[in-house]
């Protein structure tokens, strides 16, 4: 569960433009893609059409979208579409890199160097677009509610870890930069805070993705949250 990074003015409206995604209106995508974009995430699949690149003319391409900082400190758009191979990063081991495209495991820490300082990162495996991703943990922000529950200290530390975090009302919840909701869970609906500009915001996750390798989700239970979800936000 991330919240917003960026600005919708900051993202790179010339090149969203050129790849069919904008009009006079405004930017065209799907509201959960656009909030993963604000939010430093994936999209999910974007089918785009008559791409135009150097001077070649693709008809249509799937793939997901996302935007990284450029040196200059402005966003740059980045497309990922659909791999054939699945080259791993070099700080991964052949067996790390097998574990992770096989589904023994949904996520390896690192800690790797850039720029001569230590990160932390998150490898993961996109099925979807048969890539590897890496998430700096320092930018996934932690809720401080699920479900009406605070998250200890140490449950913040084991989701930005990646590990599942689970509730006392048997909730478990785990970080995914695959996803563009950004999180797993047992449920199919949760309720969450977050710090916003010091202020506290309540969010309701819809439709999320069962827990890696493990069976999925109870609909009345999402009902009973979307209540409560409309329940707080009427104090």
């Amino acid at each position: 569960m991330t919240t917003q990074l960026y600005e919708q003015h900051e993202l790179p409206l010339a090149d969203i433009a050129r790849l069919g995604l904008s009009n006079n209106k405004g930017i065209n995508l799907q509201e959960t893609d656009l909030q993963a974009l604000l939010a430093g995430r994936r999209t999910g699949i974007i089918r785009l059409e008559n791409l135009q690149a150097e001077g070649v003319h693709i008809p249509a391409l799937d793939a997901k979208l996302s935007v990284q900082p450029a040196s200059d400190g402005s966003l740059e758009l980045r497309i990922h579409p659909i791999y054939k191979e699945a080259p791993y990063p070099e700080y991964l081991t052949d067996v790390e890199a097998e574990k992770l495209q096989r589904g023994d495991t949904v996520n390896i820490s690192k800690t790797i160097f850039r720029d001569n300082s230590p990160l932390d990162i998150l490898v993961e495996f996109d099925r979807e677009t048969n890539e590897f991703i890496i998430t700096d943990t320092d930018k996934i922000i932690i809720p401080e509610t699920v479900n009406n529950q605070p998250l200890t200290y140490e449950q913040k530390e084991h989701y930005r870890k990646g590990k599942e975090v689970q509730l006392n009302d048997e909730t478990t919840i785990q970080f995914t930069g695959t996803d563009r909701q950004g999180v797993r869970s047992n449920k199919l609906a949760l309720v969450a805070s977050i710090i916003v500009d010091g202020g506290v915001s309540f969010m309701l996750y819809k439709g999320l993705e069962a827990l890696f390798n493990k069976p999925g989700h109870n609909k009345e239970e999402a009902k009973e949250h979307q209540k409560t979800y409309g329940q707080q936000l009427a104090r």
